[in-house]
């Protein structure tokens, strides 16, 4: 069995915008959903909080993005993120994004200790390249660097799984 690949003797942890979730609902085979089955694969941690559980809940009720997402898809996700994912319960306060909305999102890059931010907001968090340790990219980004860290780790996990 595959598992989560190690950088620097831990987990790969990936904090994942609630914009790219959606749309991983929304377009089945395009880079989010892709993305997605990563996850649902356990190639990596994804990390998420309270505080983004709340957001996706209150986002896919809105009028705009619930014509374009099946009510059960989005039912099962949040399911999988509660249940699946590292959930973090207190996030530090960080104000650093020029949108403050996106704040909890760095937070949750720093108390989960995450490696990556993914996300498809290019104005208000891509450009902001990095925060701490965290790399934010976007979802083919990502994609790239997971099968990165697959071919030069896969061997040793494949071993060890």
């Amino acid at each position: 069995m595959l598992r989560s690949p190690q950088v620097k003797g831990k987990d790969l942890r990936v904090i994942v915008d609630t914009n790219i979730l959606c749309s991983a609902l929304m377009v089945a085979g395009g880079l989010p959903d892709q993305f997605y089955l990563a996850w649902r694969d356990r190639l990596f941690t994804l990390v998420t909080s309270d505080a983004q559980l709340e957001e996706f809940r209150r986002v896919t009720r809105y009028p705009h993005v619930k014509a374009r997402i099946d009510p059960s898809a989005a039912g099962t996700l949040y399911n999988e993120l509660h249940h699946l994912a590292l959930v973090l319960h207190d996030l530090p306060k960080v104000d650093v994004s020029p949108d403050p909305g996106d704040n909890f999102l760095l937070a949750m890059a720093q108390a989960g200790e995450a490696n990556f931010l993914v996300t498809g907001d290019k104005r208000d968090v891509l450009v902001l390249k990095t925060f701490g340790a965290t790399r934010i990219v976007t979802a083919r980004q990502m994609l790239e660097e997971i099968g990165r860290v697959y071919r030069q780790h896969g061997t040793e996990n494949d071993r060890t799984g």
